[in-house]
């Protein structure tokens, strides 16, 4: 059995969405229980489902709320309280493989890099989540929203975890990774994006990444590369650009056949098409991204989900705890780090500290 923890009461509906797509989901899925967090008279409908628990939390972490707030001060969150569900237990276990909440994103974020803790040799958690391309596959981007302003350091570790994903649960021996840019030339770009590049091709030359190089923004949705790195701020607008312009597109197309008989008729003919094209461009398909780096699997969906979009992130959840992706991913970022040729500034650092210790004044 798969036990996931849910946070009823994050995003912007609450229950009366949460608990849809609970529902629905554990129709689907036989072998998944879940831990339902939140109020218990907001979750009092589910206490008769059965491979279904309540778990207690008296607050709720607005979507509005500070950092600050949900971190120090609303100690009893739903969304705090699903993910201690993930902390490991004297024995060894935990009551829950998996996290998901549509709560706000940088309270959940900070909530669980306070909870949980990274992994060793990552900073930073990020955000990750498929974009669909030309090629017929999908597209890996990171980070997505978690961090608004990352160093070079941290843009190389986002390569490697989302490296690591899509090995894990994609099955690719070597994806590509892209790093996003201005222009592929690798003297575009800001001095981060840079000094990244630099150390991205110092790893890749080590064989212990598949550097591709710079990649534009059109690259995500060509399929050029298997992963696209970029910081929170970039990858949330182009996400959110992304899902605008495939939502207006999907309206025009409606409207044009929607003008006069002819095209009505032509509606009717074309309509298998339109709701397969639909379906491809549906960013509720995609919803559930992963939070990468923790020691636990947290997993976030939008904040606007609708009850599909939410329970598409269960189904994520579902998939990575099955797959064991937490110790897969875990292993090859640790494999990877301890391989990484150390920065020039690192290894300067410790050559004048031996010179020293050999050479004392």
């Amino acid at each position: 059995m798969v036990r996931l923890a849910v946070d009823c009461m994050g995003g912007d509906h609450g229950p009366s969405i949460t608990l849809p797509a609970c529902k629905a989901f554990l129709e689907r899925h036989p072998q998944a229980e879940l831990l339902l967090v939140g109020k218990p008279e907001a979750l009092a409908e589910a206490a008769g489902w059965p491979r279904c628990r309540i778990v207690a939390a008296s607050e709720v972490v607005e979507m509005d709320d500070p950092v600050e707030v949900a971190l120090r001060r609303k100690r009893d969150s739903s969304m705090r309280v699903a993910i201690s569900q993930l902390k490991l237990s004297d024995d060894g276990t935990s009551a829950a493989q998996a996290c998901v909440s549509a709560g706000n994103t940088g309270a959940l974020m900070a909530v669980s890099r306070y909870v949980l803790k990274t992994m060793d040799g990552i900073d930073r958690p990020a955000l990750a989540t498929v974009m669909p391309n030309q090629k017929g596959g999908f597209t890996t981007m990171l980070d997505l929203g978690a961090n608004v302003d990352c160093e070079a350091e941290h843009l190389l570790q986002f390569a490697i975890m989302g490296s690591a994903l899509v090995q894990a649960v994609d099955g690719k021996v070597d994806p590509s990774v892209g790093l996003l840019n201005i222009g592929e030339e690798q003297i575009k770009g800001s001095e981060t994006i840079k000094r990244a590049g630099e150390m991205l091709r110092a790893v890749s030359a080590a064989g212990q990444l598949n550097f591709y190089g710079n990649v534009e923004g059109n690259d995500i949705f060509k399929g050029t590369a298997d992963i696209v790195v970029c910081d929170g701020f970039v990858g949330n607008v182009a996400l959110k650009t992304a899902e605008g312009l495939a939502s207006m597109l999907v309206g025009f197309i409606k409207e044009e056949f929607k003008r006069g008989v002819y095209g009505k008729l032509a509606a009717v003919v074309a309509l298998p098409v339109l709701n397969r094209l639909k379906a491809r461009v549906d960013h509720r398909r995609y919803s559930g991204a992963a939070l990468l780096g923790l020691r636990g699997l947290v997993f976030k969906s939008h904040g606007s989900a609708d009850a599909f979009a939410f329970e598409t992130a269960l189904n994520r959840a579902y998939d990575a705890a099955r797959n064991r992706l937490l110790d897969r991913v875990h292993d090859r970022v640790v494999e990877t780090m301890q391989a990484c040729p150390k920065p020039a500034a690192a290894a300067d650092s410790a050559g004048d500290k031996a010179a020293s210790a050999a050479h004392p004044a």
